[in-house]
């Protein structure tokens, strides 16, 4: 494999503005293998429940615990990227990706629970290196509209897993169903290894950051309230993607594939909505109103998602959930690039501590959420909880500071337009 400085286009003959838009397909794909693999188990979790007779907390293990690994290295990842660099960091996460297409082989609850537990490894550091890669390969305007389409990717890989992952376990075993969403991990690995590089636009340090440089940025009173908000709403996001299909089945008597297909419409909504809200961004200086918007919409649907009866008031309050669990999330990325004195590394740290903060929000939730179940015999107690911390987004959107896009924007690489 040849090293970073190797892979540098601008030592090549390929030019930095037309490379970058196959770096932006790179990019695109492994933020759709991420997210083909991060909820895949959800919708047939009860298929796991009766072929290995556990409890519901410990199904939840399936959907939790790799959101435990991203979390725990989430921001270590962060520090780590300037040493082990860009490139690396993508082998890395394309890797842990692939390695769940040995799904099939797991001859015990166990063994999937711990290679479930790989693609946290792959979510941290794909996601993770992805800022400081967008920040060394395109202008400002253009990374706004990469984080939306990358988000967009990731939605979009979250609703045809959970859409079809009970579909497909009809066809076939459940566990060839989780190898076959692993697949496009494998082929990832090999595209990047050959085509995955560097530029020389805005170079990372090749050092790693220091833990008072780290303080100082997490000190940062937006990005305080970033944290927040992200981590609020993905407590509720994360708790009804993993149970939402359950409850569906056991309490409104919809079918296990229907009910996947209901839940999926959240990511699938998605997809639309980080676009919608990446024109936004382009348009709007204060992330204020984005924000408050966004955490009105995602606490009324996720109330409305498990306490309405009918299918007619279910689909449109997912719908309205789905709107503003992503419609923030452009921003919320592009922020911390524009604020002032940022570097590549400072943001590998940012979007590592979106990571280790929302993970460790989205591990806790679903477990939470099937504990509370076993316990009290019904769904609404968790779910409720968890709908609850989403008005963290709303909260965030009226406390964020209004000149917070006025600090000076990081000058953007010679594109070479």
């Amino acid at each position: 494999m040849p090293d970073d400085q190797e892979a540098n286009p601008t030592t090549s003959n390929l030019g930095l503005s037309k490379y970058r838009f196959v770096i932006a397909a790179l990019l695109l794909a492994g933020h759709l293998s991420v997210g083909l693999n991060v909820f895949t188990v959800s919708p047939i979790l009860p298929l796991v429940i009766d072929e290995y007779q556990i409890s519901r907390a410990a199904a939840s293990l399936l959907v939790a615990l790799p959101l435990l690994v991203a979390a725990a290295l989430g921001l270590p990842s962060g520090m780590l990227i300037a040493r082990v660099g860009i490139r690396r960091s993508f082998v890395i996460g394309w890797a842990a990706i692939g390695l769940l297409s040995l799904s099939a082989l797991a001859p015990n609850f166990v063994t999937l629970v711990l290679l479930r537990s790989v693609i946290g490894l792959g979510f941290a550091f794909v996601l993770t290196a992805s800022g400081p890669l967008l920040m060394q390969w395109f202008p400002t305007k253009e990374i706004t509209i990469m984080n939306a389409l990358t988000t967009a990717a990731l939605s979009l890989g979250i609703a045809l897993s959970v859409a079809t992952a009970a579909p497909l376990s009809d066809f076939m075993d459940w566990q060839t169903a989780l190898t076959v969403f692993a697949l496009p991990g494998v082929a990832g690995l090999v595209a990047w290894m050959r085509l995955g590089r560097e530029s020389g636009g805005v170079p990372m340090s090749n050092k790693s950051i220091t833990l008072q440089e780290v303080g100082g940025v997490l000190r940062n009173r937006p990005v305080v309230l970033l944290l927040a908000a992200d981590a609020g709403i993905l407590v509720q996001y994360t708790a009804f993607t993993g149970w939402l299909p359950t409850f569906y089945n056991e309490n409104r008597g919809i079918s296990l594939s229907q009910a996947g297909f209901i839940t999926g419409m959240l990511p699938l909504v998605g997809v639309f909505a980080v676009l919608v809200g990446g024109a936004v961004a382009l348009r709007v200086k204060s992330p204020k109103v984005l924000f408050a918007a966004s955490g009105v919409m995602a606490g009324l649907g996720g109330l409305g998602a498990f306490l309405f009866t009918e299918p007619e008031l279910i689909y449109p309050a997912v719908i309205i959930m789905g709107m503003g669990s992503w419609l923030y999330v452009p921003t919320l990325l592009t922020l911390p690039m524009q604020m002032n004195s940022m570097t590549p590394e400072k943001v590998a740290v940012v979007w590592g501590s979106f990571l280790t903060f929302s993970g460790f929000a989205m591990f806790v939730a679903p477990i939470f959420v099937g504990a509370l179940r076993d316990v009290s015999g019904s769904f609404f107690p968790g779910l409720t909880i968890a709908a609850l911390a989403s008005w963290a987004l709303l909260m965030a959107g009226l406390l964020m500071p209004r000149n917070v896009t006025e600090s000076p924007v990081r000058a953007a690489p010679n594109s070479g337009d």
